[in-house]
């Protein structure tokens, strides 16, 4: 017998700026658990606010409303203010006291359009902050311990202010040879060196359940999954690994699978039962809005153990989602003028001045 809630198990984007009456028809209809915003999203202040309200009107059970909004390349907001400066420039400006603010002025700017999640920390190690993948510049340490203090730091600032925090990209993405938005990256680390850098940052945040969800990557290790199934697919990963051994109990999502290294390798049907079988809590599909409802029929199918599952984790993490905060164009732009000041701060005027390219030649994340 189908079951309408397990809509609830999707993070859908959204098409354009405004909701048109082809997808509110849609989302009235699946019921998303959430909806995830990117910069063909926003165009103005009131206008994200708007398309924030409306996506909240249409929904019967309040929804997750995120964003991926870092710092530097990978902040959506910067497309209508300031860019707050990245990982790495905090990292090397080596001060708390600003990670600290970033997290607050964070928090208090996706407060007042509506998002209670925010799509980081990232808590991948850069051992080369020239890797060529879609981590330049989102990492917060170059050691474990440096990681652990600064992440930390912000996450903690953001979930205060009353955003929840996702820790990304487990089981660790930062030695990946590839960038995932294209194809999938094999990561031929031991289970030991694994445990002594990337999974010891993960397990700090895992203990103490430090971040509200957790975001699970594409990319395959072979020393963790011998079938070959990327982690994000990977109930050994997943469930075995991240649930059972670390003790994470907060909230799970895939990565967003329409990327390259899914889309290339997997069918939707498949992609689907696997990613809720394997775990995941959510399933991310930013881009094929049009085969939400094919994903929901799929997901529909699954064994009701899994559904129950996945569904109680979802209500857990919505129990704890603040509501928006009251919306003026005045408020703002005092908010932003904050992003400014922080980048003043940290980088010095003539750094300050100078704002990431925005031409996705590095990875298309930056231009999502």
């Amino acid at each position: 017998m189908a079951r309408p809630e397990t809509g609830q198990l999707l993070l859908t984007g959204v098409p354009g700026p405004e909701l048109d009456a082809h997808s509110a028809a849609l989302y009235r209809e699946i019921q998303p658990g959430g909806f995830i915003l990117f910069g063909r999203n926003i165009k103005s202040p009131s206008q994200l606010r708007k398309l924030v309200d409306d996506l909240r009107e249409l929904s019967e059970i309040e929804p997750i409303i995120t964003i991926d909004q870092e710092g530097g390349r990978v902040s959506r907001l910067r497309l209508i203010g300031n860019e707050p400066p990245n990982a790495q420039q905090l990292r090397d400006r080596d001060s708390l006291e600003l990670i600290e603010r970033h997290g607050t002025i964070t928090a208090g700017l996706l407060r007042i359009f509506g998002f209670n999640l925010d799509l980081c920390p990232v808590l991948d190690i850069s051992f080369d902050d020239d890797a060529d993948n879609s981590l330049r510049g989102r990492c917060y340490g170059t050691t474990v311990a440096q990681t652990i203090r600064n992440a930390g730091v912000f996450n903690a600032a953001l979930r205060a202010g009353g955003v929840a925090s996702c820790g990304k990209h487990f089981p660790g993405y930062s030695r990946a040879p590839l960038d995932a938005h294209h194809e999938l990256p094999v990561i031929p680390l031991t289970r030991a060196e694994l445990d002594e850098q990337e999974l010891a940052v993960f397990r700090e945040f895992c203990t103490e359940n430090l971040v509200d969800s957790m975001m699970i990557c594409h990319a395959q290790y072979p020393h963790l999954e011998p079938d070959g199934l990327p982690a994000s697919l990977s109930h050994r990963i997943i469930t075995g690994l991240l649930r059972e051994e670390m003790g994470f109990r907060g909230l799970i999502m895939t990565d967003d699978l329409d990327m390259g290294a899914i889309l290339n390798n997997y069918g939707l049907e498949e992609t689907m039962r696997l990613a809720i079988t394997a775990g995941n809590d959510l399933a991310m599909i930013c881009h094929r809005v049009d085969s939400l409802r094919e994903a929901h029929g799929f997901i529909d199918k699954l064994p009701a153990a899994e559904l129950d599952r996945a569904l109680a984790s979802v209500a857990v993490f919505k129990e704890r989602m603040a509501p928006p905060e009251p919306f003026s164009e005045e408020e703002f732009r005092l908010r932003d003028a904050e992003v400014f000041q922080l980048r003043l701060q940290t980088l010095g005027p003539e750094r300050a001045a100078k704002r990431s390219p925005e031409d996705g030649k590095r990875s298309p994340v930056e231009i999502y």
